[in-house]
């Protein structure tokens, strides 16, 4: 498989940088490097670029910007110098967030994620429920298998393609929809909370209008979803 790519990044010593980096990965095509985000509205509007590896600082409109502008975005990698706007970055669906000067290996991982994405059939779940009266899952990630117990699951975060599981000691992101994951786990014990979240029923505490305390997270209750989650304090009331 190859992914059609594009470097996006208004200093040229970086997109040399970049290039060089690139230049050495077998599955990367290389469509172009360009100092602005308009150079490529027709490439992308077309499908001829899978992943972006796009600043975020540059004059015309910034990365962040030019990623809520698009209708149909490619994947993207952020290739920044600036910390502060990972967490923005993540809540607009980036696969990865690299802080320059960035090594190679670390480079690699970020595009290794996007293979894999680009690589799963749809509908083929990697991650399943072994056995359901045993209280875990089985979850595929980092090429890696993961045991993860039901009681040890706070909330999931669905962000396009993968999923975020967040335990009580750490975090595993496998790919997958959120929808097949609603579809193997036991509905008496997570519920879902919003398009983005499901959440484990015994770690919920709290509910202050649309937000919802689950362990010490506060994550958004969405409209539709808001009587089941209200079903739950009913039942303990």
């Amino acid at each position: 498989m190859k992914i059609n790519c594009a470097i996006i990044d208004d200093e040229y010593l970086a997109r040399e940088y970049l290039k060089d980096y690139v230049a050495k990965i077998p599955y990367l095509n290389l469509k172009g490097d360009f100092e602005s985000p308009l150079l490529v509205m027709d490439a992308i509007k077309y499908g001829e670029l899978d992943l972006l590896f796009l600043d975020i600082q540059m004059p015309e409109i910034t990365g962040l910007e030019f990623i809520r502008a698009l209708e149909k975005c490619p994947y993207v990698i952020i290739t920044t110098a600036y910390k502060e706007f990972a967490l923005e970055g993540y809540e607009l669906n980036v696969v990865d967030y690299l802080l320059k000067p960035f090594p190679f290996a670390r480079f690699v991982k970020a595009t290794d994620k996007v293979l894999d994405l680009m690589s799963h059939t749809p509908g083929a779940s990697s991650t399943k429920v072994e056995n359901e009266k045993e209280g875990y899952i089985i979850v595929r990630a980092d090429r890696k298998f993961y045991k993860i117990n039901f009681e040890e699951l706070i909330y999931m975060e669905g962000q396009k393609s993968y999923v975020s599981f967040y335990t009580k000691t750490e975090r595993i992101t496998a790919l997958m929809t959120m929808k097949e994951l609603e579809e193997v786990l036991p509905d008496n014990q997570f519920i879902r909370i919003h398009k983005s979240f499901i959440v484990s029923v015994v770690a919920i505490h709290s509910m202050d209008g649309n937000m919802l305390g689950v362990e010490h997270h506060k994550l958004p209750i969405g409209k539709s979803y808001k009587k089941l989650v209200e079903n739950i304090f009913r039942k303990e009331s």
